[in-house]
């Protein structure tokens, strides 16, 4: 053996070595995170939190539904058609806001209302937000404005739902239905995401599966708890409880409106309720990875509070939660060390079982469940992304806007 021969082996055998030293410690450690998020995450895998019992109330509350919109025809005709058409028993009406489009948002609305003649719609337009605003925020508080004053009384409750979320029929009447039968002061709705495309299949399930990993429903479901999120999509909030809560000036800075939104319900002392939809559905395409990249980066860091520690200790769980389980059962099997492959075969186990049925409520083949860490590599690539991006001024960029840290975050 020559000196070059010999010293490659000597690196391979201290390299093999370096390997069986934090080998099995990763492995146990992934196997121990993923028995804890089974079985003490409040069952966040669990897809079965759907709208609570519920009873028609006597009388109808009225309801204002607003629609901020920006860019938004293109599915307009699917989302405010189904909103137009709502068979609601009570008093209803629906304020547009057109958020500053260029596609002819607003004309094509008020045509559609023109088509479709049901629920009341008024189209208007805030104009560009003052600094410290969001857009979305900006826009929800001209169309509650104007929701509020146009009637001799408040509406009761207000629908927030955007502009790419078609509603079943009936969805205004079981939403209300389920405020007013556990008197909640918010009930949020995950709407199902559209998946009909290779990378919608791979990456959208895997978005709501770890959202409810943060929040987990259950827990925020629970009175008292300190757990609180919403999904923007499909909010009904009694109006009392904003006003109480003062939003949505008070979190008028706010990236993240849904969370932020049932944070301050919930601290303003309100009820607040959240769960997977079974009628509410998202009919936003996202046809290409670049697409379904750029939703993921463009608040990844803002939900980190643009921390670069928290950062760091993201991409640290993940590669310890999603990627070390089947590497430590290749690794183990290849270097004879079963306890490791045990380790890692038993936490991505785990891992598929409890993502098999979100991807059942998406009706996607459970086949797909052991991919979950390619995936979750994917989003790990796009929250490093998200940081670079704002650390380069582009902060959370949406439809021509970009929004830079908050002061004070």
């Amino acid at each position: 053996m020559g000196p070059l021969t010999a010293a490659a082996a000597t690196a391979a055998t201290a390299a093999t070595a370096a390997y069986a030293a934090t080998a099995a410690p990763a492995a146990y450690a992934s196997l121990a995170a993923w028995l804890w998020l089974t079985f003490a995450q409040g069952m966040f895998w669990r897809t079965d939190v759907r709208l609570p019992p519920r009873t028609a109330p006597t009388p109808w509350p009225s309801v204002a539904i607003v629609v901020p919109a920006r860019d938004e025809a293109d599915v307009l005709p699917l989302s405010l058609t189904s909103l137009l058409t709502q068979d609601y028993p009570g008093e209803a009406a629906i304020v547009l806001v057109d958020d500053g489009s260029t596609d002819g948002t607003g004309e094509l609305a008020l045509r559609l209302a023109r088509e479709h003649p049901g629920l009341p719609l008024t189209v208007t337009s805030p104009g560009e937000p003052p600094a410290g605003w969001t857009g979305k925020l900006w826009a929800l508080r001209h169309g509650i404005a104007l929701a509020r004053d146009a009637q001799p009384t408040e509406p009761d409750y207000l629908l927030l739902t955007d502009a790419d979320i078609a509603h079943e029929p009936d969805s205004l009447r079981e939403l209300v239905a389920a405020a007013t039968s556990a008197d909640l002061d918010l009930v949020s709705q995950m709407a199902r995401l559209r998946v009909a495309g290779l990378w919608e299949r791979l990456v959208v399930p895997a978005f709501v599966y770890f959202f409810a990993q943060l929040y987990p429903f259950r827990r925020i479901n629970r009175p008292g708890s300190r757990t609180a999120a919403a999904a923007g999509g499909c909010v009904l909030l009694r109006t009392e409880a904003a006003v109480r809560a003062g939003v949505p000036d008070s979190i008028r800075q706010a990236v993240i409106d849904d969370v932020s939104l049932a944070r301050a319900v919930r601290r303003s002392g309100g009820r607040i309720w959240l769960g997977l939809a079974e009628r509410v559905d998202s009919v936003r395409p996202y046809p290409a990875l670049t697409d379904l990249w750029r939703m993921v980066s463009r608040s990844a860091y803002a939900q980190l509070r643009h921390q670069p520690l928290l950062l760091a200790g993201t991409v640290a769980g993940l590669v310890l939660v999603y990627l070390v389980p089947p590497a430590a059962l290749l690794a183990g099997l290849a270097t004879g060390r079963p306890a490791v492959a045990w380790a890692g075969g038993l936490a991505w186990l785990l891992m598929s079982g409890t993502y098999a049925p979100m991807l059942r409520y998406y009706r996607l083949p459970v086949a797909l469940a052991p991919l979950l860490p390619f995936t979750a590599l994917l989003y790990l690539l796009m929250t490093v992304d998200s940081a670079v991006q704002h650390y380069r001024g582009r902060g959370a960029a949406w439809k021509g806007r970009t929004y830079a840290r908050p002061s004070g975050a």
